[in-house]
């Protein structure tokens, strides 16, 4: 029996780390996912189980783990897990690598952000040096010269 009222106004309750919820919260989750056949609840489980894979501290580990929930979402019949653990599948051996290395490039994308940012503003620069410098002081925080 499908009740789809059950689930309205709910989608903070599915999208918040369990530590975050409050305790009526909880509760009220507890209930929503006792209806275990519901793609929200299986999307639900899917995702709360992919983020225990973060907490492995060796490939030899991770690897069985990441395996086993790969089937998992290639056959839950969600779609979206599905594509999700084709493109986690296609880079298999960088997100196993995570684990043994503990390096992400969110440092290095926020550089490309700012510079991509800089160059937009750069717009109408007629040397390239002007380009390059505009660059070293937007990314390397260094001290503009004083004018005179």
């Amino acid at each position: 029996m499908r009740r789809p009222m059950a689930f309205k106004r709910t989608r903070w309750l599915w999208l918040k780390n369990p530590w975050n919820l409050k305790n009526e919260e909880q509760r009220r989750l507890s209930v929503l996912c006792r209806q275990t056949n519901q793609p929200i609840v299986r999307a639900y489980h899917l995702k709360e189980n992919f983020q225990r894979f973060w907490d492995y501290l060796y490939e030899g580990w991770a690897q069985p783990y990441l395996k086993q929930w790969l089937w998992w979402a290639s056959h839950s019949r969600l779609e979206p897990f599905v594509r999700f653990a084709r493109m986690i599948r296609e880079h298999l051996d960088g997100i196993l690598a995570w684990t043994r290395l503990r390096v992400a490039n969110g440092a290095l994308e926020g550089m490309n952000n700012k510079v991509k940012v800089i160059s937009h503003r750069a717009y109408g620069f007629r040397k390239t040096d002007h380009y390059i410098a505009a660059i070293w002081h937007g990314c390397g925080e260094l001290p503009l010269e004083p004018m005179s």
